[in-house]
């Protein structure tokens, strides 16, 4: 069976290697397990780009490359149906030649790839719709309609959905998911743990507007001024970091709060283990994997409530879900902070939910997905 995976995740070629972002070809490479062969349909980088990239562990078909476009000018707009227009066509024919359609989304190749998959009503297909699926909030148009062509029976056929969280009134089309970050060889005991000598919280993230890790630091800001002792450490790189660095510079929180970068995976695991909190201020999730990956470890998630994390975190009993507003989120995590009780109730809950979401369990899903 012939996988083609079409999405707008770059393949980069470097040092005559192919590399691709960590967590997409981590999962990817189970995709392959269960494949004959796969190819890529998606732009190319000769660049890294900051990206956390690692080598492409398994062998792939010559990838097909399409054109990136964007519409952030008139110019870019008519370059952008031209490249839409001659990615089209791509696609087509790398439909053709496929068993097994996957297709990656949101995005503007996505968008595309579900215009094209019509035309192949008789093909085994998947869609990962990674973004927030259930969410009411304004959203951008191509992404209403994508989820609007995937989940139409009529237009999509012979296709799973996969989305996270489980939407009301869904179509047989759609399939609610989960992802993975763990094995079942990973689970760890419940250990209770104490504030005495200090509160530590984590950010793990792209340090971009979207995650808003300035809201992170802001909370802990608060809870130092609060006479607390506590430190925060922020794993991951983006635009916002030279933005962050000078506001803790010129706040003097060089000493709490720390930039740490991007780390590798078994180093993050080791610090969720140590950490009392993991907060993440979202404006946009599918499944927050980082949600997930701190819950597995036994650090408590304070996260934002979008897509499927009121779910993850059963309205509160798994962790706290933020109101954006600083003096009630910096109130209720004061109030756990005060009561190791409720703290670890929490925590245990959260570390027994999460653990039934290993890559043991993902795997098998793909399995089944693949099966002809």
């Amino acid at each position: 069976m012939k996988l083609l995976v079409i999405s707008a995740a770059p393949l980069i070629i470097s040092d005559s290697k192919w590399k691709a972002y960590d967590p997409y070809i981590k999962e990817m490479s189970i995709w392959a397990k269960y494949s004959d062969s796969i190819q890529f349909c998606c732009p190319i980088w000769k660049d890294e780009k900051k990206l956390l990239v690692s080598q492409v562990p398994f062998n792939f078909e010559k990838p097909i490359e399409l054109f990136e476009f964007n519409i952030k000018s008139f110019q870019n707009a008519i370059h952008s149906i031209w490249y839409s227009l001659k990615n089209i066509v791509i696609i087509y024919k790398a439909m053709k030649s496929a068993d097994h359609i996957h297709l990656r989304c949101p995005g503007n190749i996505g968008l595309l790839g579900c215009f094209v998959q019509i035309l192949f009503p008789h093909k085994k297909k998947t869609a990962k719709y990674a973004g927030n699926w259930i969410s009411q909030d304004k959203q951008p148009f191509s992404y209403k309609l994508q989820k609007t062509i995937l989940e139409n029976t009529f237009l999509t056929k012979n296709m799973n959905v996969l989305v996270y969280g489980t939407p009301k009134n869904y179509s047989k089309n759609i399939k609610p998911f989960f992802t993975a970050t763990y094995f079942e060889s990973d689970k760890i005991e419940f250990m209770s743990k104490s504030f005495s000598d200090g509160i530590k919280f984590l950010f793990v993230g792209t340090l971009s507007a979207g995650k808003r890790p300035f809201y992170a630091i802001q909370i802990v800001e608060k809870i130092l001024c609060l006479g607390y002792k506590a430190t925060l450490e922020l794993y991951g790189e983006g635009m916002e970091r030279d933005k962050l660095t000078s506001y803790l510079k010129s706040n003097n929180l060089e000493k709490n709060i720390f930039l740490k970068g991007n780390q590798t995976a078994e180093i993050i695991k080791k610090e969720y283990q140590k950490a009392h909190f993991m907060i993440l201020p979202s404006k946009s999730e599918g499944w927050p994997k980082a949600v997930a990956e701190a819950m597995f470890m036994g650090c408590l998630p304070i996260a934002t409530k979008i897509s499927c994390v009121p779910n993850m975190l059963n309205d509160g009993e798994r962790g706290l879900l933020l109101e954006m507003n600083i003096d009630k989120d910096v109130d209720s995590i004061e109030k756990l902070i005060n009561n190791d009780t409720n703290y670890n109730a929490k925590v245990r809950k959260a570390l027994e939910w999460s653990q039934n979401y290993t890559i043991d369990r993902f795997e098998e899903e793909i399995k089944l997905l693949l099966q002809p």
